[in-house]
């Protein structure tokens, strides 16, 4: 698929891809959709790729859904849209490698929750983020009303969809929705050099620590344990047992793919 709206490259192991629609300030349209799916089913064919990150070109990560594109659709369209952005960026969760958002300016909306699909988010210190869609009398469409909750507890989130306010960096920062901030110029820098640390460990140990979670996040407690017995045990005497190995010889260990 030739990509129009997405910009990929690769370095030692680490998928950058870069939403450059900038004249739209990275807007989400069918087109987004189409590419970013294309794109993640192509990951999933690699053992090369160990961490996806996913930035934005110009003044925004991405600034919500493609309003032109729905502004004349009717009620059965604005559910098949919902659905086509729920359904890539749970592919997103569903990914082996972990995702990292890399927020280089305003995350509004569909961008906000393209951000929050992804496992955890660096975010520039210049960065904005709201869901501004009662503003326009709608709601999330992409699962916001979902995932924010789970991510910042349910009274920061109902604030953020209720009043529709824009919030700094900080402030996300401040209520969970953000893990770590930077100076712009070190944003992806400092991502990259996060990714590559990740990419260091051990490659199963790494996917099972994503999967068991997410699984987990979902699931009752106990059940969570359950699969993280079962997880745990499944690397022993493989990269676990090399892992272990080369610890006690004071080594690097050597992971094989």
């Amino acid at each position: 698929m030739e990509y129009n709206i997405l910009k990929p490259e690769f370095q030692d192991g680490i998928a950058i891809v870069t939403i450059n629609r900038p004249q739209a300030m990275n807007a989400l349209n069918s087109r987004f959709f189409a590419e970013m799916d294309h794109f993640v089913g192509s990951l999933k064919k690699s053992d090369d790729v160990k961490v996806l990150i996913i930035t934005g070109e110009g003044k925004a990560f991405a600034a919500g859904a493609d309003i032109a594109e729905m502004v004349n659709m009717n009620s059965e369209q604005g559910t098949a849209f919902s659905k086509t952005g729920q359904n890539t960026f749970n592919s997103l969760e569903k990914l082996e490698m972990p995702v990292i958002a890399a927020i280089n300016g305003f995350a509004l909306g569909g961008g906000c929750e393209l951000a929050m699909a992804c496992d955890f988010r660096i975010a520039s210190t210049a960065a904005k983020f709201g869901q501004p869609e009662v503003n326009l009398g709608l709601i999330p469409g992409y699962a916001a009303t979902q995932r924010l909750a789970r991510l910042t507890g349910i009274a920061n989130a109902l604030y953020l969809l209720l009043t529709a306010d824009m919030i700094t960096a900080e402030e996300a920062f401040r209520i969970g929705l953000v893990q770590k901030l930077v100076e712009p110029e070190q944003l992806m820098p400092e991502t990259i050099a996060i990714a590559k640390k990740i990419a260091s460990k051990g490659p199963n140990a790494v996917k099972k620590v994503k999967h068991v979670t997410r699984k987990g996040f979902i699931s009752n407690f106990y059940e969570g344990c359950d699969l993280e017995s079962k997880e745990f045990g499944s690397l022993f005497g493989n990269e676990g047992a090399e892992g272990m190995q080369a610890f006690l010889e004071k080594r690097k260990p050597v992971w094989n793919k």
